[in-house]
């Protein structure tokens, strides 16, 4: 696991989070669309650079 690819992979979880809390808290559907795709952008970025694929 490289550097890169672990901090893809928190940011991703912690968009989640914010997913998770703006949902909660009743914000524009907008806003959670527009951050549930960054959030998947970098997990799915963060999986991909595992060195477990090569």
């Amino acid at each position: 696991m490289t550097g890169l690819s672990t901090i893809l992979i928190v940011v991703g979880l912690f968009l989640v989070g914010g997913i998770i809390s703006f949902v909660k808290q009743k914000m524009p559907r907008s806003l959670i669309v527009l951050l549930s795709i960054a959030a998947a952008m970098c997990l799915v970025a963060g999986v991909m650079r595992l060195e477990v694929w090569s």
